[in-house]
């Protein structure tokens, strides 16, 4: 059963940090890449970052690019969201979710997605 098991969320000031955590199982981790998805309140899901199944590609939405860097450890099975500058904005539920390739960006979509972990920028 293939898992995927988000953590790191929370409340931060506006310009403050953190560090999502997603653990996976069920698969062979590093045959494919990985995203993460947020959806703010009352909105769409928007796609905020992609990294190739071996980490060595990464991509991100142009209002994360600078503040926002994604990693992955194919020996712990993790994949991870260090979050800068965090502004209101950005406030929304995080999700991990798996790629249906080893590299993002192909179109073929996504397979398996956490239950997501809410991050909350306010003063």
């Amino acid at each position: 059963e293939v898992q995927l098991v988000e953590s790191g969320g929370g409340l931060v000031q506006p310009g403050g940090s953190l560090r999502l955590s997603c653990a996976a199982s069920g698969f062979t981790f590093d045959d494919y890449a990985m995203s993460w998805v947020r959806q703010a309140p009352g909105k769409g899901l928007e796609w905020v970052s992609a990294i190739n199944w071996n980490g060595g590609s990464m991509d991100y939405a142009e209002s994360m690019k600078g503040r926002f860097t994604i990693s992955r450890d194919n020996a712990k099975d993790t994949l991870d969201l260090q979050m800068n500058r965090l502004k209101s904005e950005d406030t929304a539920v995080y999700y991990c979710v798996k790629d249906l390739m080893s590299y993002f960006g192909l179109g073929y979509g996504y397979d398996y997605w956490g239950q997501g972990t809410q991050v909350t920028v306010s003063s």
